[in-house]
Parts: C-alpha cells; sequence; structure tokens
C-alpha cells in the first residue's frame, strides 16, 4: 500500500465528533502499523512525503489524532497506528493575550493548529535553553507540548514580575494562581 492510500485509509477510520471536542487517542490502542514519510519541522509545518502539507483544515485534521507515546509520536485511529517524525515538538503557539495581573492573571495561548490553551496547572509553561537561545515550551495536551514562537516569547517577558520559586527570587510569569519561572532574580 502506498504511503496516500495509507494516509488516506487512517483518515477515512477517523469516527465524527463534535465542533471543538478532539477524538480520544488515548483511549485508542491499536496495532503500530509502522512509520509514514511524515513529519513536523521545528518551525510547525508538516510535511508528507517531503512535501508540506498547505491546507490548514488537513494539518488541524491529523493534528487531532495525534499522540504522544513513550517511544515515538503516532497518528492514531480506533483500527490503525501509524509513526511519525517530530523535529522538536509538534506545536508553535502563535499568540498570546492576557488577562488580569500578578496572581490572578490568565495568559492564553493559540496554536499554530488552532488550539486555545490558558496556562496553569494542567498546561505549564516551562523555560529551557538550547543552545544559548530560549526555548519556552507550553503543555498544550497529552503529552504534546507547543514551542512559543520568538513574538511571543517577548511579549510574555514584558509580562515578567518578581515570585519565589523553591525558596529562591526567580523573575516569572502567572498564569491561573501559578506561578512559572523563567530566570533567577539577580
Amino acid at each position: 500500500m502506498s504511503q496516500v492510500d495509507v494516509t488516506r485509509n487512517l483518515l477515512a477510520q477517523l469516527p465524527a465528533t463534535g465542533e471543538g471536542r478532539l477524538p480520544p487517542v488515548e483511549l485508542w490502542h491499536p496495532p503500530f502499523c509502522g512509520d509514514i514519510d511524515m513529519r513536523i519541522a521545528r518551525d510547525g509545518t508538516w510535511y508528507h512525503q517531503g512535501t508540506p502539507i498547505t491546507r490548514p483544515a488537513m494539518v488541524r485534521l491529523f493534528s487531532t489524532i495525534l499522540r504522544r507515546d513513550p517511544e515515538r509520536y503516532v497518528l492514531v485511529t480506533p483500527v490503525e497506528c501509524v509513526g511519525i517524525q517530530v523535529e522538536d515538538v509538534p506545536f508553535i503557539a502563535v499568540d498570546v493575550e492576557w488577562r488580569g495581573s500578578g496572581v490572578e492573571q490568565t495568559l492564553d495561548f493559540l496554536t499554530n493548529v488552532g488550539d486555545r490553551i490558558a496556562a496553569g496547572a494542567e498546561h505549564p509553561l516551562r523555560f529551557e535553553t538550547h543552545d544559548d537561545q530560549p526555548a519556552p515550551y507550553l503543555r498544550v495536551r497529552g503529552g504534546l507540548d507547543a514551542r512559543l514562537n520568538r513574538a511571543v516569547f517577548y511579549r510574555l517577558m514584558d509580562r515578567v514580575e518578581q515570585g519565589s520559586h523553591e525558596g529562591q527570587a526567580w523573575l516569572g510569569l502567572w498564569s491561573r494562581g501559578v506561578f512559572f519561572p523563567v530566570a533567577p532574580a539577580e
């Protein structure tokens, strides 16, 4: 079966879900059918057989059946599971809005596939460094993360304030009553 046929077959297996509802991929455990030639690049572009997937609705559909298993990222339906490559994380946070300030602040993010997530205990922010560059991430769903794009990161840095993390003074961000440390306060 060709890669295109595998992809069409995968999409044909999807049950209908209500608007805004995601398929329950965490409940589906079909046999692993191998890897397909699909890749999510570091910039969030989805590729199939080396060609970018340019239809946003198609990318969104694939994103709804994406799951992170311990050993790989997979696209999963009730009857089939196939592996794909992800260069960093599958999603990019492309916008942020905030309401309130301090402990009462809520940070709402929008991803490149249309997910809206409010950072908090269930959707933590984390700030890492890769190659001496900041690498901020947000947990989106089911072990899947979004990397904050540069514009979103810089907008958030305007909101940083001092707080406490592990008994030390840190600069960080509040959202939904949770303090997310960015850097030690000096």
